[in-house]
């Protein structure tokens, strides 16, 4: 069995965050959270729908088109089944940049 550690909670990032750029706790955590508003406005309808935060990831906004009823079958027995249609929707994807992925592997 592998004693695998856990996530930090926030205060625990606000706290390591502090400690290593000599800033108190209290800018910390303004600055991530104004990091977070502003994430949140480049991905609105209003902002380009796009941010990177360089070398880690990438948060885009994209649009999904509308899906048509179907036919499919169930995995497990066999059996067809409808699958419904979906409206057209926005979602939000992250994706991990080169210099993240290389953390793990």
């Amino acid at each position: 069995m592998t004693n695998k550690a856990k996530a930090a909670t926030k205060s625990q990032m606000y706290q390591e965050l502090s400690d290593r750029t000599g800033l108190a706790r209290k800018q910390v955590a303004t600055v991530v959270d104004e990091l977070g508003n502003y994430i949140r406005h480049q991905v609105s309808k209003k902002g380009p729908g796009i941010f990177t935060l360089t070398g880690l990831l990438k948060v885009k906004r994209v649009e999904k088109p509308a899906t048509k009823p179907r036919m499919g079958r169930n995995p497990q027995t066999g059996e067809e089944i409808q699958i419904p249609a979906k409206p057209k929707r926005t979602v939000v994807k992250a994706l991990a940049l080169k210099s993240l992925k290389e953390v793990v592997k």
